[in-house]
């Protein structure tokens, strides 16, 4: 009979992201996910079947739970409400490993080597800007944004502030509270 395994799937991938996040693909080795894992190698290989595999799963659980509390926000407030306190939530999560967005960490880690999971990151980004675009979409019927704008024009943009927001929220000296509060400032002007 085969030994049922000790630990929790969904615990293991989140403390695998959260490790990633961190320290990208290159700076993580498989000797640091054993550790975090607290996994022999033969048991990671059982359960995950690669570095690769696992990171794949972590950066699809990352977008999944970034979708995920935007979906909330929007469900709790609607969709301007929810497109206003977007920044200031991707910057002030304490339990976050990094502020930097790690779809775009990995998309510029792996980009220039042509790894497959930089596409797979480029795509939850589009599929980020896809959810944006809808929102400001509903805005645009219910009247709360003019008839004028472009939806996805304006996800765009929404999308590249809120990663630049999250790249300054690394930095020392930049107060990026004052820049999400810019973001949604702008909102109000559409």
């Amino acid at each position: 009979m085969p030994r049922k395994p000790n630990h929790d799937r969904a615990e293991l991938i989140d403390r695998a992201r959260d490790l990633f996040w961190r320290q990208g693909w290159a700076g993580t080795s498989l000797k640091d996910l054993e550790a975090v894992l607290k996994m022999k190698p033969g048991s990671f290989y059982a359960a995950f079947g690669s570095k690769e595999a696992l990171f794949e799963i972590a950066l699809d659980k990352y977008a999944e739970d970034g979708a995920g509390r935007l979906a909330e926000l929007v469900a709790a407030h609607g969709p301007m409400a929810a497109l206003k306190r977007y920044p200031e939530l991707a910057i002030c999560r304490e339990e976050a490993p990094a502020k930097a967005c790690m779809l775009s960490k990995t998309l510029l880690e792996l980009q220039a080597h042509g790894h497959p999971l930089a596409k797979r990151a480029s795509a939850h980004l589009m599929g980020m800007e896809d959810q944006f675009a809808t929102l400001f979409a509903q805005m645009q019927r219910d009247g709360e944004i003019g008839a004028a704008h472009d939806p996805k024009a304006l996800a765009r943009r929404y999308q590249s502030d809120l990663l630049g927001l999250r790249v300054s929220a690394e930095r020392e000296g930049i107060d990026a509270h004052a820049i999400a509060r810019e973001i949604a400032e702008g909102l109000e002007r559409l």
